[in-house]
């Protein structure tokens, strides 16, 4: 057994680097573009909200206990995006049935895009590819009016980060 101690090390990590192998967009860069379809099979593309503040946010599965409190946290706070302004979307590699029923359990208001092939994970560099099995990591990009990316927040904690965006969105002037 520690014989096969080295290749597992070295399995392991072959996959943390096939896993972590895109690079997040930085800030100032443009937002990769997207078309995917949210809960009820509308389209959305990012440039149906160019002229406007857009909290982009990656997470990993449905109905798992951190990402229903942080999906809840952007709900609870709707009023307070809106009135600056800010649109809400959610992505992850759910399935568009999946999502609905998520939305629907947890009453959300924004829209969530099912990322199925991990294609729009992959170009916001927040795609982990664990070989059976894909997800996207907990990373949000804030974008800008001007379809740039103004801040990325690569660590999230779930019961503070709906407000951390609010406060970010409000020093960087939106709903001025």
């Amino acid at each position: 057994m520690t014989r096969a101690a080295p290749q597992i090390i070295a399995l392991l990590a072959a996959l943390l680097l096939a896993a972590t192998a895109h690079a997040a967009p930085a800030p100032g860069a443009p937002a990769p573009a997207f078309e995917l379809p949210d809960q009820a099979g509308e389209m959305h593309r990012l440039e149906d909200y160019s002229g406007k503040w857009l909290v982009l946010y990656f997470y990993p599965k449905n109905d798992t206990p951190g990402c229903t409190t942080q999906a809840c946290e952007f709900r609870d706070n709707i009023f307070a995006y809106r009135r600056l302004g800010a649109e809400i979307v959610g992505i992850s590699v759910d399935d568009v049935a999946s999502h609905q029923a998520f939305a629907e359990k947890n009453s959300l208001p924004f829209p969530l895009l099912a990322d199925e092939g991990g294609e729009v994970a992959a170009r916001y560099g927040v795609l982990r590819n664990f070989g059976v099995m894909k997800l996207a990591s907990r990373q949000t990009f804030l974008v800008a009016p001007d379809g740039t990316i103004a801040k990325h927040y690569d660590k999230v904690d779930v019961d503070e980060h709906s407000a951390e965006v609010l406060a970010d969105l409000e020093a960087l002037g939106a709903g001025n």
